[in-house]
């Protein structure tokens, strides 16, 4: 019985560590602070208008704000974001100024994102993929650890 709990015990555990270690969702609208400047998403005649201060950088469809972030520094400043779009989603790299958009073009519903390195390890309701310099990847089985 004593293993039995140890187990548990140690199941509950990681799950909230690797919980923990997944950047949360977002809804917010902005204005979102980023590397690149202020982020602010705009609903227009198109569908959604993605702005850094004033000047638009990227337009998308969707029907409402749904965005995974990477942060860094004692700031909290956004350095990438995954955004999920009409279409799929949408990578911002705001570690250049105009922000570099990279479009995943897999139609998908993420649920969570890591960030490892230069790498986006998202699960989708279609299962685990890894987004890498343009290139999407369907993830097998293994014993990597994302976080």
């Amino acid at each position: 019985m004593s293993l039995i709990k140890t187990c548990i015990r140690a199941a509950i555990a990681s799950t909230m560590f690797l919980a923990a270690l997944a950047h949360a969702q977002s809804d917010a609208a902005g204005p979102i602070a980023t590397q690149a400047g202020a982020l602010n998403f705009l609903r227009d005649e198109s569908g959604m208008a993605a702005l850094i201060d004033t000047q638009v950088f990227d337009r998308f469809d969707a029907k409402r704000i749904a965005h995974f972030d990477e942060t860094t520094g004692a700031s909290d400043t956004v350095t990438r974001m995954l955004v999920q779009s009409d279409t799929g989603p949408v990578l911002y790299d705001f570690r250049r100024n105009p922000p570099l958009v990279q479009r995943v073009n897999q139609r998908m519903t993420v649920k969570r994102v890591f960030w490892q390195g230069e790498e986006v390890v998202m699960q989708s309701n279609l299962g685990w993929y890894g987004y890498r310099r343009g290139k999407l990847t369907r993830l097998q089985s293994s014993t990597t650890i994302y976080h």
